[in-house]
């Protein structure tokens, strides 16, 4: 089977290309199929509960609406620590250490799958540690539409379940 997205001969039974990772039986998705849309408390709440999951794919409002809450509660931590412990302003107090410390692990596992939401892997996120560039490559990522339809990584978070094209066991 030859794929649309780069030319690639693929297995007659493949559902991706080995070149790109494109769907190749996968009808494209019209802009009449219903979108499921992930609010402030839905986000907050699957990012916890998936904590640990490196698996799948995250939405853009996902990530965004857990990344906001994640800022907002430590803005609320360093101000309690500022006024109630008395720490200093530039320094980090001890309820935004353990809030950030609480917080790594979901923090990480939404990145990876928000990178596999646009079929990256989820080890493009030791782009953290390269200064500035990385940073702005990360973020652009991040803010980009993720893949229409299944991918590599798992199917579309903004399908309903009922709307996921057929996969036979």
């Amino acid at each position: 089977m030859k794929c649309t997205a780069c030319g690639n001969d693929n297995a007659e039974n493949a559902r991706f290309c080995g070149g790109c990772g494109a769907a190749l039986s996968v009808s494209p998705i019209t802009s009449s199929t219903p979108q499921v849309t992930v609010d402030f408390p839905e986000a907050v709440k699957l990012g916890f509960q998936r904590y640990i999951d490196l698996s799948g794919r995250s939405s853009r409002a996902e990530y965004w609406w857990f990344a906001f809450f994640i800022a907002l509660v430590d803005i609320i931590a360093t101000a309690v620590d500022t006024v109630v412990l008395g720490t200093d302003l530039g320094d980090t107090g001890l309820l935004a250490a353990v809030w950030g410390l609480a917080t790594l692990i979901p923090s990480l596992a939404i990145g990876v799958r928000r990178l596999h939401d646009i079929n990256k892997s989820g080890w493009w996120l030791l782009l953290w540690f390269v200064l500035v560039i990385g940073w702005i490559v990360l973020i652009v990522w991040a803010i980009k539409r993720g893949d229409d339809g299944p991918n590599k990584y798992g199917p579309d978070p903004r399908q309903p379940t009922s709307q996921q094209p057929y996969k036979p066991q």
